[in-house]
């Protein structure tokens, strides 16, 4: 029996426990809409459809190769997802008696049409243009009680589908390869994650190409606790899963670590899906209230005391001004970033070529030394491996140089702006990179057969017999004697040295096109994908600060005018103002106050 299985016995969330819950955040958000905050309004009706559904609602996530599409296939128990390396769309997964399969595409005038497919070979059809999300129902144990296991794919095109995914979930599940530990971007994405669903396990994933993964594991574990987050990590493994329910051997299933990863869910997901779903809310609303009493408070203190309101005002003029020094200063950071990115560009591709013209050089040498076609496949892989070292050094120079560059930018700005993470510019695996690269090509000169040889040697004493026969004929003697044998002879070995010299410069010759060949498309391939992750990390930091520079004054514009028009506004009604505030601000601790009790 399958460790899904044990699900079966397993509670989903009951509306009669969710509905004080909902009954608060309604409660929440008329306060929030009068206070005209429209994002938490947005953030409290995630939480109430959270809460009004009664189903659990896994998401898979992680960055793109990660092996999410195939950790959600093996724990659903069917190819529901595209595992074939090709941007997906979101995939959601639940319980039906049959299988089947629905696509949600973008029809005309903004509305939506639903397509059945075949729910057996759905991979095509999940890559197809207008494809918004794909639904599935599968009798799988994993989902017999509720369950809803939704796959996010981890392209950044799709990024808003997944934030939203992720908001509408009561338990994430972020996949991350065994291969390497958790950098600080993942470390950054997984806070942010945390924010939003605490419910967070981090799976280890692809454990049968690592053989040392434990080690990754007590790396991520600590890394994840220095960054103060209390995420379970499980290792696993999709591969032996598989194999082992093909061949109905249990402990290799043990081993894919697929059943202890269920049973975590189960034992502190699904089992407690009510404590769960409560305590997610309940940190949401505590949240929200603190948000709206700050901003209460702020124009309480400003009604009760126009000097505070001056101060105040005074304060947001000055963040003001700073805003517009900013923005001011767009065009320095700008231009630094800019001419930067164009600078480090160019000098990446320059050491680029010329690592690969020195490796080509000495290539060329030692082809010149020898005869290539002695040994032409041990050369062609310890060339291989040389460029492959040359181009991870490439971009491990490429990497530090980015941060230098990004150092450079985050001058232009006050030092309390730190610098955002950058993308992975360094490779972990070369060879996914030059895989595109034809090898080496074949030598099609190769060395003369014995036959050949022989007739070489022939046509060249023929001719010194011919020659000196001729010569001695006219002393008497025959055409073919000591002497015209002697002259064949010498004449035939020499025929036959330079037919092994001419033949070997010939294999030389090919030899050097052959590696300038492997060259040019090794500079070709990896100055594309050296271009495409310079031209990432350029979108990052320029994003970054325009957003900090934007937000600085829009922050410092809207306080500002709120300041200076909340005496206005109100005028003589101003302790009406105040009254309508601490009710508000009594009402608000209220609200916290029973769902914190509710959370117990």
């Amino acid at each position: 029996m399958s460790a899904a299985a044990g699900l079966q016995a397993a509670t989903v969330k009951h509306p009669d426990v969710m509905a004080p819950v909902v009954s608060l955040v309604d409660e929440l958000r008329e306060l929030v809409r009068s206070g005209g905050r429209d994002d938490l309004d947005a953030r409290l009706g995630m939480v109430r459809a959270r809460l009004s559904d009664t189903r659990v609602r896994l998401v898979v996530v992680g960055e793109p190769q990660a092996g999410m599409s195939t950790l959600v296939n093996s724990m659903v128990g069917t190819p529901v997802s595209a595992t074939d390396g090709k941007p997906s769309v979101p995939v959601i997964v639940e319980y039906g008696p049959a299988p089947t399969a629905t696509l949600v595409k973008s029809a005309q005038r903004g509305r939506v049409e639903r397509v059945a497919v075949d729910p057996l070979n759905p991979g095509p059809a999940l890559t197809a243009l207008g494809v918004l999300r794909a639904e599935f129902a599968e009798p799988s144990p994993l989902l017999a009680d509720g369950l809803v296991v939704m796959d996010a794919p981890g392209a950044a095109t799709h990024e808003s589908a997944a934030w939203s995914m992720i908001a509408a979930a009561d338990v994430v599940l972020y996949a991350a390869d065994a291969a390497a530990e958790l950098t600080e971007a993942q470390l950054d994405y997984l806070r942010r994650v945390e924010q939003v669903c605490p419910s967070v396990v981090c799976v280890l994933t692809k454990i049968d190409r690592n053989p040392h993964w434990s080690l990754t594991q007590r790396r991520n574990r600590a890394l994840l606790d220095g960054a103060g987050l209390n995420f379970a990590v499980a290792p696993v493994s999709a591969l032996l899963h598989r194999q082992a329910e093909e061949t109905g051997d249990q402990q290799r299933d043990i081993e894919s670590g697929i059943p202890q990863l269920i049973d975590h869910l189960h034992d502190y997901v699904v089992a407690q899906a009510d404590s769960v779903a409560v305590a997610a809310a309940v940190r949401d609303i505590a949240l929200v209230t603190d948000q709206l009493a700050v901003t209460l408070r702020a124009e309480a203190d400003t009604l009760r005391d126009p000097r505070r309101r001056a101060e105040i005002t005074q304060r947001l003029a000055a963040a003001r001004a700073e805003a517009d020094q900013l923005r001011q200063r767009t065009a320095t950071w700008q231009v630094t970033l800019v001419d930067g990115s164009s600078e480090l560009s160019a000098d990446i591709e320059h050491d680029l070529r010329h690592r690969l013209r020195t490796l080509v050089r000495e290539a060329e040498a030692e082809i010149a030394r020898t005869d290539p076609a002695r040994k032409w496949s041990d050369f062609a892989t310890e060339l291989d491996a040389r460029i492959c070292e040359a181009v991870e050094e490439n971009f491990v120079m490429a990497h530090y140089r980015a941060v230098e560059l990004a150092e450079q930018v985050a001058a232009k700005f006050p030092p309390d702006n730190r610098t955002p993470p950058l993308p992975e510019l360094r490779l972990t695996n070369p060879g996914d990179v030059l895989e595109p690269v034809q090898p080496l090509e074949t030598l099609e000169s190769a060395k003369s057969s014995v036959g050949q040889q022989a007739l070489s040697a022939l046509r060249g004493s023929y001719g010194g017999i011919l020659m000196v026969g001729l010569a001695t004929s006219l002393l008497g003697m025959s055409l073919v004697n000591w002497y015209s044998a002697g002259a064949g002879v010498l004449l035939g070995v020499n025929a036959l040295w330079d037919d092994r010299r001419n033949r070997k410069q010939r294999r030389q010759s090919e030899a050097k096109v052959a590696v300038a060949r492997l060259a040019d498309d090794v500079i070709f391939q990896v100055g594309k994908e050296s271009r495409n992750r310079l031209r990432t990390l350029q979108r990052v930091l320029r994003d970054h600060y325009t957003e900090i520079a934007a937000e600085v004054g829009r922050t410092a514009e809207e306080a500002l005018r709120a300041a200076e028009e909340t005496g206005l506004r109100y005028g003589d009604h101003r302790e009406l103002r105040i009254t309508e505030i601490d009710a508000g601000l009594r009402t608000l601790a209220g609200i916290r106050e029973r769902a914190e009790r509710l959370a117990y």
